[in-house]
């Protein structure tokens, strides 16, 4: 166990919730729940950007290949809602097995394999009751891979655990925290060498994947401005108030203040940016929250006077926003709102020397891949006036004609081969599946993962650093190089075909 980790829990500093989201989290010693020690953590460190030197012995991870696994044999601790879905996925796609399944909650572990067993014939291991089961579960199974399908103060601590015994760990979002754990991960995944991979599944998503390819094809020239979001209206979690991701979700939006979960909308930019690959990387951020409003109404209005969420004081802005500026001089915008009564979106906007490409709804513009942009301006329009605004960039590309237009063009090799297989068996577009089956893929053959682990803890550092910013009035917060200098030597993500 990591040192300075053992040293918290004896101080009675770290609570562990459940495994799962199966319970609402019960702290093991008396003192404050984990997202009010999460936030001081947070507004604590003098110098975000502090770096120690790799330890001896370590291996940069950007571009690793780990041994070819010719069956993946895969456990998956945290059968929620997502967990399980997540889990029955892994069925369907080739040279993996699921071996085991975790959660503190019986009645998950016990559906989940249920499923397995009805369409495998072979019944996983079944973990269950004690929050620490999955220490066991690690010991007993030696997996290959471990999914991490958890509350988020759980994942650093459980994908340090995975990895120390020998399997790769993929990380639900956020990776971790706070900047403390992302370091323990990061130089854990070193030491190990093995794979932590974040799953963020917005990456495989049909638009990301084809604005990737469209931006690797140079469509947009040179890139300068990107805008990621989570907006996404979620306060009936709430009504999950003893289990679910409610039951202690809720208890962030009381203690903390600033971006909790950024890397929906930042990921696909990133990776568009090639950020912590050799072209640019991660140097400041700036956040203001706004006021605190919408959770406090929601609870006054839907539960009763004297239950518990009518007595939090919530501290976390409905809406996030906050700036990155790359060492290139690029800009990202950054939202997040999961209380406001307004439609979803994740922006996915990326704005280059040649045009932009832009989501919710998919829709572009620009000097080479919009229609009715005139061959000859000298021809028709003498003098080289300015192109009507009827085509060229004056005007979105947009609509059912449009986007079939750009499917049939611009296409992301990986999607043409598995989205119709994809979109069958996954609800949310195709992305879920599609992340999952290169997972395996990449561990079967012995790839780079797409996504490293130092990608992870980039995005992952917005939550943290957004909480000092606003902490103190929007000063700038530099990032700390994950890489430790190697992202310049570190390939962009392919066109994976």
């Amino acid at each position: 166990m990591d040192r300075q980790y053992q040293s918290e829990r004896e101080k009675g500093v770290v609570m562990h919730p459940p495994v799962g989201s199966g319970e609402a989290p019960r702290a093991q010693e008396v003192g404050p729940v984990e997202a009010e020690v999460t936030h001081a953590k947070n507004v604590a460190p003098v110098d975000t950007s502090a770096v120690t030197p790799r330890p001896e012995g370590s291996v940069y991870m950007g571009g690793f290949r780990a041994p070819q696994i010719d069956c993946v044999r895969v456990a998956v601790i945290g059968l929620g809602e997502r967990g399980s879905l997540q889990t029955l996925h892994f069925l369907g796609i080739p040279h993996c097995e699921v071996v085991a399944v975790c959660d503190p909650c019986d009645d998950a572990t016990g559906a989940v394999a249920d499923r397995i067993e009805e369409r495998t014939g072979k019944r996983p291991a079944e973990y269950t009751q004690d929050p620490s089961a999955y220490k066991t579960m690690l010991a007993e199974v030696k997996p290959d891979a471990v999914v991490i399908n958890t509350p988020w103060e759980t994942h650093a601590r459980m994908a340090i655990d995975a990895m120390e015994a020998g399997a790769h760990a993929l990380v639900e979002v956020p990776l971790a925290l706070t900047l403390e754990d992302l370091w323990r991960v990061v130089d854990t995944s070193e030491r190990t060498q093995k794979h932590c991979m974040m799953l963020e599944n917005c990456n495989y998503g049909r638009n990301e994947l084809m604005f990737l390819n469209m931006v690797r094809q140079g469509l947009i020239g040179e890139l300068l401005h990107g805008e990621a979001a989570y907006i996404h209206e979620l306060r009936s979690q709430m009504f999950s108030e003893n289990r679910g991701c409610g039951s202690w979700r809720t208890n962030h939006y009381a203690a903390r203040n600033g971006n909790l979960y950024p890397t929906h909308g930042l990921g696909p930019v990133a990776q568009y940016m090639s950020l912590a690959r050799g072209e640019d990387t991660f140097d400041r951020i700036v956040s203001f929250s706004s006021p605190a409003k919408g959770r406090a109404a929601y609870a006054k209005k839907h539960f009763g006077p004297d239950h518990k969420w009518n007595k939090l004081d919530f501290q976390c802005g409905d809406m996030s926003n906050s700036i990155i500026k790359t060492k290139q001089g690029r800009t990202i915008l950054v939202q997040w709102d999961e209380t406001s009564p307004r439609p979803y979106d994740r922006k996915n906007l990326i704005q280059g020397t040649e045009g932009t490409l832009a989501d919710y709804p998919l829709r572009i513009a620009g000097e080479r891949i919009s229609p009715g942009v005139p061959e000859s301006l000298e021809e028709k329009h003498p003098g080289g006036a300015e192109i009507p605004s009827a085509g060229g960039y004056h005007e979105w590309y947009e609509g059912e004609e449009a986007e079939a237009d750009l499917y049939a063009k611009y296409d992301h090799p990986l999607y043409k081969r598995l989205g119709e297989e994809a979109r069958q068996k996954d609800d949310r577009g195709g992305m879920n599946y599609i992340m999952l089956y290169r997972v395996i893929e990449c561990l079967h053959n012995g790839e780079p993962m797409d996504q490293n682990v130092y990608e992870g803890a980039f995005w992952s550092a917005v939550g943290p650093l957004s909480e000092k910013s606003v902490n103190e009035g929007g000063a700038p917060q530099l990032f700390p190089d994950f890489t430790r200098g190697d992202w310049k030597n570190t390939a962009p993500l392919p066109v994976i075909r």
